[in-house]
């Protein structure tokens, strides 16, 4: 374990995007109890507190495979904005409050959860949800249904798990391939689902 703690963090991105599964693994033992420590002292609630602490670490995942990490050094925290950021959106989305956000990380799903939306935004909400649903359709059967069980459904990680019979690590793949497929569709077809 402490031979662990001397491989620098920028050594396991690089072993992590050069294949080396385990190398992730380690990061995220490195800083666990201190990033859902975070997470639950904000949520108080275990069951979400998981859920924010796995899309924290499919958003740092699929972070490092774009290549867009660049703080070298700065892993924690990076990885804490990134939970502090979702804890946020948790209570954006328990308020209902709709997000509107066209970054490239436009949360799709929350414009489609607000059911107080004027005239046109409903009309825009509308034909987002409809592209969506055809563009989930074409994933593969197991990346569609944990995609559609957490998203429509809100199951946490450990139900979809149960549900489908496999591990959470398995539902976790599946769901960020599902959000990888669907990214790589989106961009292929120069789908725009924003309303501007």
């Amino acid at each position: 374990m402490k031979q662990q703690q001397t491989i620098s963090e920028a050594e396991l991105i690089r072993s992590y995007l050069g294949g080396n599964e385990n190398a992730l693994c380690q990061l995220i033992n490195r800083h666990k109890h201190k990033i859902f420590g975070f997470i639950i002292s904000k949520i108080q609630d275990r069951d979400l507190a998981e859920d924010v602490f796995q899309d924290t670490f499919i958003k740092v995942i699929n972070t490092l495979k774009r290549g867009k990490y660049n703080e070298e050094g700065k892993f924690l925290p990076w990885v804490m904005r990134i939970a502090h950021n979702l804890v946020i959106d948790h209570f954006r989305k328990s308020n209902r409050m709709p997000k509107f956000d066209t970054k490239t990380d436009f949360d799709i799903f929350s414009v489609i959860k607000d059911d107080n939306l004027n005239a046109e935004s409903n009309l825009i909400k509308n034909q987002i949800e409809s592209d969506v649903k055809s563009l989930i359709k074409e994933l593969p059967d197991d990346q569609k249904e944990v995609l559609e069980m957490r998203i429509y459904n809100e199951y946490s990680f450990k139900e979809i798990a149960y549900k489908t019979d496999v591990s959470i690590n398995t539902a976790l793949g599946r769901m960020r391939y599902a959000l990888i497929n669907l990214r790589k569709i989106i961009e292929e077809r120069n789908i725009i689902l924003t309303e501007k």
